[in-house]
This record gives C-alpha cells, sequence and structure tokens, in this order.
C-alpha cells in the first residue's frame, strides 16, 4: 500500500470517528458577509504639489484583508496574527500612501498606476467567514480652494491677522483639469505648536466661511491653516498657507 493511499485511509477513518473537524471547508460555506465601508480615494496637495492614494476599511474582526484594481491585479495584502488575532483581529484600518511631488511622480503616471474602476476588496473574518466589498475609484480630482482671507502676500503668512480669525476660500465647482465636478463638502484644519488641532468639516452649501473663536488662539503667534475640498466621489485637495496673529 502506497504512503497516500495509507494517509487518505487514516483521514478518511478518523472523520468517519468524528475525531477532526474541518475549519476551513466549514467556513467556505458560509455565506460572504459584506465589509461595513469601504473607501479608496485621491488626496492631491495643491499647494505642495503631490500626490498619493487612502483608503479606508470598516468590519467587525477581520483576520485577513486583500485589494485588487479593476484589472484583478492586488494592490494590498493585510493579516492579523498573534495576539492581535486573538484579541479578535481588527476592526477598522487606515492607510494613507506616501505622496511623492509631480515633479517625482507626473499625475498621468500616478492616475495610470492606479486605473479608474471598480476596486474589489476581499477577507477573511476570525471566525473564518468570507468578507467582501467593493469601493468605485475616481479620478476626478476637485481644484484647490483658493484662500481670500487671511490674505497671504507672496509665500509668507499672513501677518497682524486680527482676533477671532476669519478664514474665506472660494467655491470649488471644477476639477483641476477644468471639468466640472460637484462637491460634497470643505474641511478648516487649523493647527499651532501650543493649540489642540481645531478640525471642521462643513457641507458644501454651508458657505465657504468660518471663524476661529478668539480664545483657541493665542496673540503674536504663528498658525498653520488648511482647507480641503471633498469631492462627492470622496477626492479631497488640500489648499495650504499660514497666519501670525496680531500682539
Amino acid at each position: 500500500m502506497s504512503m497516500n493511499h495509507r494517509l487518505k485511509t487514516a483521514i478518511a477513518m478518523t472523520l468517519a470517528a468524528g475525531m477532526v473537524s474541518a475549519p476551513v471547508a466549514n467556513a467556505d460555506k458560509k455565506e460572504a458577509v459584506e465589509l461595513d465601508e469601504t473607501r479608496l480615494i485621491i488626496e492631491f496637495n495643491e499647494t505642495d504639489q503631490d500626490v498619493g492614494i487612502q483608503f479606508f476599511i470598516d468590519a467587525d474582526g477581520w483576520q485577513s484583508l486583500r485589494i485588487f484594481d479593476p484589472a484583478g491585479k492586488e494592490i494590498f495584502d493585510a493579516r492579523t496574527k498573534g495576539r492581535l488575532l486573538d484579541q479578535g483581529g481588527v476592526a477598522e484600518l487606515f492607510v494613507e500612501s506616501e505622496e511623492p511631488t509631480l515633479e517625482d511622480l507626473p499625475l498621468d503616471a500616478f492616475l495610470e498606476r492606479f486605473p479608474e474602476g471598480t476596486y474589489t476588496f476581499a477577507g477573511r473574518a476570525v471566525d473564518g467567514a468570507k468578507l467582501t466589498g467593493e469601493a468605485e475609484f475616481s479620478h476626478g480630482i476637485p481644484a484647490g480652494p483658493e484662500i481670500t482671507l487671511p490674505v497671504v502676500s507672496g509665500e509668507e503668512c499672513a501677518t497682524n491677522v486680527g482676533i477671532p480669525v476669519t478664514v474665506m476660500w472660494n467655491d470649488v465647482t471644477a476639477t483641476i483639469d477644468g471639468d466640472p465636478i460637484d462637491i460634497e463638502a470643505y474641511e478648516v484644519i487649523v493647527e499651532g505648536d501650543d493649540l489642540e488641532m481645531i478640525d471642521v468639516v462643513m457641507p458644501a452649501d454651508a458657505g465657504t466661511a468660518l471663524t476661529v473663536p478668539g480664545e483657541a488662539l493665542e496673540p503674536g503667534t504663528e498658525y498653520d491653516l488648511e482647507v480641503l475640498a471633498i469631492a462627492e466621489n470622496g477626492n479631497q485637495t488640500i489648499t495650504e498657507t499660514c497666519f501670525v496673529t496680531a500682539e
């Protein structure tokens, strides 16, 4: 009797005796579960002229996850092991790629690297169930919001800015290529060395101005300011500047 035949016979006898289960096979029979949320977007920095991708996954306790582009090519593979798996796996995952400048990676080359279309998410829950999901990825990148207040001269920070500080910007209606685009929201971020970050997301129909309360700011202090235009397709573009409050 060959070794393979003896091995198959032993396995058959053990299964018949009810001493061995087949968890992988049973897991495959479970109905696939949709991931709670899947997103894949482009983030473009108008000021620094750099670009990258971001993706977000939300699910109840997964142990492995892979992402495939519209052509079926794998672009991401994550697995949990050991104590993290014992903990119940991962629920949420946010990943941000490196953001090369357009000088190092021209936009056409970036868009060719990440083609438009449906990206597929596939994985396993901790209990062995299949996980699946999709995200639509678009090349429509909004133009950067033009910040009109505080007024900046050249590349220097706006100076002697009165407290409270009003931030204003022009409405974004087009992509960086000039095509029409629908904006879903604007995000305003203010940061400083001694300031807990102010981060406000506003619906697009709420206007294009925000007042930073005086109690959050110190006189004679420099702050970084970002305004993001977030399109309905999820892609977002940042414009950056800075300001110095009046003494």
